[in-house]
């Protein structure tokens, strides 16, 4: 076998041979390959990695001076197989305290910006008593309207936003922006298509079933598609790392909503399409302005191919299906309560704010615990990571052990944080209504059906947030169908009880379907969780 410095012997194009450069990048080559698998199987795998990398016979033998790709290959496994025998064990660097409590407060940060938007539309309703897409003062009929629109826009584009959120974050982390954006592109594309469908289906079922007149299916499917550009547009921000730029087209629509309404004297509905409008052209805007700005940042040189549409659906099926299944879970007890049959009731759903005010206030406790779990997830991996390379193979029983008793600390961290933080969201929602609605003579809690759903739900988005840990870990680890395992029986147990003691009791009881779904999925993620820290060393080689 050659030594690699051998690779190379070929002559620049003035027909001089430039040793060093070649040999530098053959270094690089060698730990790129290593990168992506520390110890390959042998040099046809070294070979596969090539070709996955981008590299052929031909460019092989423009650069390195060898026959084929399988020269090229045994040369990189040979230097792979040196640099792991001579390779000490890596010993984790360090980090300061404010490096490290800076790099913990960056992921908190990341966490609750994602959940601000949501954060900003309760306290505009509190305050200005009008949001982007909601207003206290509507007829129920349009508050209908309204709630079935944007129930149907997180139904049908969550699993798209999870399919973005997986496949264009892995190319980005790779730094092959043009590849995210592509694959970014053909979602928001299949996104928009089956928006265009659902909107098909439900014209053909309106028209059949004559469930609402006209004017009323016209405001659903307008604030549906808006809705969904919408959310479409901030999952590729979330992915760049621009979640602070959603917030501020959630800030500036809500001050067009303002000027039109209050200063202009505008129908309040026409003011709110308007300003959605002009939030999802902006949004969709400024993705492709930051693809191009990003793309600026790529290096250059011979990209690896898209992978083919169906290699493509294989591998995000699992996630696009939790993110389905993840928002019907959410607003199928919605469904439940609206639907419930009681003295008036005009159309099959017909909204009921008191009940969802209770949610609405409720849903504010996630917010930290979106955050802690950004910082605990980060956390972990990154032990992960830097600690498994330190073990020999037969220690992967005190690797297991030891992660075990790190996700345990972290259960509880998360846990004690829903708690507080559930806590927080009703002493402020108290406060709040104690001072600032008592002064104007109203009341924030409007009945005791929205104090009651308030803290059913409290304690329903508590347990919620311990199976959200769970599934976001479990998706680190590239575990995706244990997610779906845990969350089909959740949402199987969240309608069926719902429906029922919507049905026995009163509509309001739907919400104890989410409790008790809550539960359900906290507990089987849990146990998927336990049983994957219990083999930690299998997984971790399953997704090498």
């Amino acid at each position: 076998m050659n030594p690699p410095l051998t690779i190379g012997r070929t002559a620049d194009p003035k027909g001089e041979p430039d040793e060093t450069t070649r040999a530098e990048r053959f270094a690089r080559l060698v730990e790129d390959v290593a990168d992506r698998d520390a110890l390959p199987e042998d040099r046809y795998a070294v070979a596969a990695l090539l070709e996955s990398m981008g590299w052929n016979d031909a460019r092989a033998a423009e650069a390195f001076g060898v026959s084929d790709i399988f020269e090229l290959a045994a040369e990189v496994w040979e230097a792979v197989r040196r640099k792991v025998v001579t390779s000490t064990f890596a010993v984790n660097e360090e980090a300061g305290v404010l490096r490290t409590a800076l790099a913990l407060l960056k992921s908190f940060l990341r966490g609750v910006i994602f959940a601000l938007p949501m954060a900003i539309s309760v306290i505009s309703m509190l305050t200005l008593k009008f949001s982007l897409w909601s207003y206290e003062h509507l007829s129920v009929e349009i508050a209908t309207c309204i709630a079935i629109g944007t129930i149907a826009s997180f139904v049908v584009v969550g699993g798209f936003t999870q399919a973005i959120a997986r496949r264009g974050f892995f190319y980005i982390s790779q730094g092959y922006y043009n590849m995210a954006r592509k694959i970014t592109f053909l979602f928001i594309r299949l996104g928009y298509l089956a928006a265009a469908c659902a909107c098909a289906l439900l014209l053909l079922f309106n028209l059949v079933f004559n469930v609402f007149p006209p004017e009323m299916f016209l405001y659903i499917v307008l604030y549906f598609f808006f809705l969904t550009s919408i959310w479409l547009s901030v999952t590729v921000m979330y992915i760049l790392r621009r979640e602070l730029t959603f917030t501020g087209l959630i800030l500036a629509g809500i001050a067009i909503v303002y000027v039109l309404f209050r200063v202009l004297a505008w129908d309040i509905i026409f003011a709110q399409l308007l300003s959605i409008l002009v939030v999802s052209t902006a949004g969709m805007t400024l993705v492709v302005y930051y693809f191009r700005q990003a793309a600026k940042r790529e290096e250059k040189g011979i990209a690896p191919r898209m992978p083919r549409l169906a290699v493509t659906v294989y591998a995000v099926a699992p996630y696009f299906a939790y993110g389905l299944l993840y928002f019907v879970f959410l607003f199928v007890d919605r469904i439940m309560a609206w639907s419930a049959n009681v003295d008036y009731m005009p159309y099959f759903i017909w909204f009921r704010g008191e009940y969802e005010l209770g949610l609405d206030f409720a849903l504010l406790s996630l917010m930290i615990p979106l955050g802690v779990c950004e910082v605990m997830v980060n956390k972990m991996m990154l032990d992960v990571e830097a600690s498994y390379k330190r073990y020999w193979g037969f220690e992967s029983d005190l690797m297991n052990a030891r992660f075990r008793r790190i996700y345990n600390r972290l259960m509880a961290v998360i846990a004690a944080s829903s708690a507080a933080s559930a806590l927080l969201v009703y002493g402020l929602v108290q406060l709040f209504d104690g001072i600032y609605y008592a002064r104007e003579g109203e009341s924030l809690i409007v009945s005791g059906t929205t104090r009651f759903v308030f803290i059913v739900a409290l304690l329903a988005y508590v347990i919620l947030a311990t199976g959200l840990m769970n599934a976001v870990t479990l998706f680190a680890l590239s575990q995706p169908s244990l997610v779906n395992r845990a969350i089909v029986p959740a949402l199987a147990v969240n309608v069926a009880l719902g429906f029922a003691l919507s049905r026995w009791i009163d509509y309001s009881f739907a919400v104890f379907g989410v409790l008790a779904g809550a539960i359900v999925f906290s507990a089987l993620s849990f146990r998927s969780m336990r049983q994957v820290i219990g083999k930690l060393d299998y997984y971790l080689y399953a997704i090498s």
